[in-house]
């Protein structure tokens, strides 16, 4: 199963994960704006190459950055689209491969960023190198690369595991959501199924259910492997963001 197969039906679902999705946005993009600021100064242009249906895009955008977008599902960055017309925001969005995101854009930007665990959708090492590789080719020297993950140290691995993320009453339709994760031989790599049921009050409920993979790579090692990509002054930034944040610097 690719990733497409999980982004692309979670599309129309994907801010219900959000328990108030306009208020992630603000607070999301609030805390990158600090992040960056506090590490470069100064950034005009973003290039997200994981943007999904916009939370962190459409927010940078409405603080003032020139925003480019781009994610490997079509109907998310369609989503994306239509909820920036929405809020008349100017962002260029597009579909492509984060492996390959230098190649796509070809250009170069202030700031190139992955939010929310992106990039462990990559099952190996070298995967993720490839694509710490063409974010820094497409990062401006002086500027640099900003990724959040999900802190894997923290992290129970083996088994079976239930993440209830919450219950979101939404018009007039209760909807409950949860994954469920299942850890492979090793604890290095875990399936996991996102489910969203919908409860609007008769008696059979409706359940879409998504499912992928996550390589649960160290936070420390995300480092190791952005030195190895060519940044240099690569740091861990806690309690900003609701991730930890691994930011680095493309050598001037």
């Amino acid at each position: 199963m690719t990733t497409n197969d999980f982004y692309d039906p979670m599309a129309p679902f994907y801010h219900l994960i959000h328990g108030d999705w306009e208020a992630s946005i603000t607070r999301q993009s609030k805390a990158l704006d600090q992040i960056i600021k506090d590490t470069w100064g100064r950034a005009e242009t973003v290039l997200d190459v994981t943007c999904g249906i916009g939370t962190q895009a459409l927010g940078l955008a409405g603080l003032g950055y020139d925003v480019t977008a781009s994610d490997l599902s079509a109907t998310a960055v369609e989503r994306a689209k239509a909820e920036a017309e929405k809020r008349g925001l100017s962002i260029d969005f597009s579909v492509a491969d984060m492996c390959k995101v230098h190649e796509a854009h070809q250009d170069t930007f202030d700031i190139v960023m992955s939010a929310d665990n992106a990039v462990t959708h990559l099952l190996s090492e070298e995967a993720i190198l490839g694509a710490l590789r063409s974010f820094h080719q497409a990062a401006k020297p002086g500027g640099g690369c900003l990724v959040s993950m999900r802190d894997y140290d923290t992290v129970e691995r083996g088994g079976v595991q239930f993440k209830p993320f919450g219950v979101r009453d939404v018009d007039g339709v209760r909807w409950s959501v949860y994954q469920v994760w299942e850890w492979r031989d090793g604890n290095d790599i875990y399936d996991f199924s996102m489910y969203f049921t919908a409860d609007d009050g008769s008696a059979e409920l409706k359940t879409q259910v998504m499912r992928s993979s996550f390589y649960a790579l160290r936070p420390a090692r995300m480092m190791g492997l952005f030195r190895e990509a060519g940044f240099a002054d690569v740091k861990r930034v806690n309690d900003i963001f609701f991730q930890p944040v691994i930011v680095g610097t493309k050598a001037a």
